[in-house]
């Protein structure tokens, strides 16, 4: 009678199944994660980008694969948590008569996993983060060509830079809109395939965002402030962009197109302008033509 409701002391090894740890089962989930990070980081990556474009670009690849291994590592380390939680769950399902389970007040092998791990991980991601941040901020110099690009209420203009200092403008209007993406009262930027284009971004006078969805790439346009960045382009073809900071009436008509053309398009392109100026640059659209 006197033992009757005393629970027993538990043992050194209660809630240890089989009272041996392995403990290099629990660094699998580790070195998977930073395996994965590693292979990302060092492949031209082609798996899934959940939603993301792969970049038409070698900075928008470089983003489009850090953002890959983050999803994937996301989803095995889910996997493993509701794993655990479905196992815990049937593990210790009500059985028979109620009984009190045995007690432990600690497991310091299971804390000292549950903490150690979690950090590895975000460390691995930061380290991934900032190599892709280094690479798609970095500035050659001298940048093939060089454009500015100028955000206002409500267009863009873009004036390039080529070795004589030419400079071409062409800049859209908002009547008659709405219309696609690639119409030509929308500016469109032409950049050269498979070349780096130096972009400066600056504002007339609101802060505005430019943003190209293929390039995985946007960057604030403030007034007084002029961003730098690079752009290399290696797939020929035409991409809608936009504003994507709200900056007004006409925000959701701030669109442009980029077109990307071959080096020689590109130098033609831009000899003709030199002759031409104060006349609409030719437009090019989805499937153009590449004769100037």
């Amino acid at each position: 009678m006197a033992n009757v409701g005393r629970m027993s002391r538990p043992s050194e090894n209660d809630g240890r199944a089989g009272g041996k740890r392995r403990p290099w089962r629990l660094a699998v989930p580790v070195l998977v994660l930073c395996g994965l990070g590693a292979l990302l980081s060092g492949c031209n990556f082609n798996g899934p980008t959940f939603g993301e474009s792969h970049g038409v670009d070698v900075q928008g690849h470089d983003i489009a694969k850090l953002y890959s291994g983050m999803v994937i590592a996301g989803l095995v380390v889910a996997a493993i948590v509701w794993s655990l939680i479905f196992w815990c769950i049937y593990r210790y399902r009500r059985r028979g008569r109620d009984e009190i389970p045995k007690q432990f007040q600690d497991h310091p092998l299971l804390e000292m996993t549950y903490t150690i791990i979690p950090l590895i991980i975000v460390i691995v991601i930061f380290v991934f983060t900032v190599i892709t941040e280094n690479e798609v901020d970095s500035l050659s110099h001298p940048a093939a060509a060089t454009v500015t690009v100028t955000g206002f209420q409500w267009g863009w203009i873009f004036h390039y830079h080529d070795a004589d200092g030419l400079t071409v403008r062409t800049t859209g209007a908002h009547e008659d809109l709405p219309s696609a993406y690639t119409a030509s009262i929308y500016p469109q930027l032409v950049l050269p395939d498979n070349e780096t284009t130096k972009i400066i971004l600056e504002s007339d006078d609101v802060i505005h965002a430019w943003y190209v969805h293929a390039f995985d790439f946007d960057r604030f346009a403030q007034p007084g402030i002029h961003n730098e960045f690079e752009i290399t382009p290696d797939r020929i073809g035409v991409y809608p962009g936009q504003c994507i900071e709200y900056c007004g009436l006409y925000h959701s008509e701030m669109l442009f197109s980029v077109a990307v053309v071959s080096q020689k398009t590109y130098k033609e392109w831009l000899s003709y302008n030199e002759h031409h100026q104060g006349t609409q640059p030719k437009h090019f659209t989805k499937g153009f033509d590449e004769t100037i």
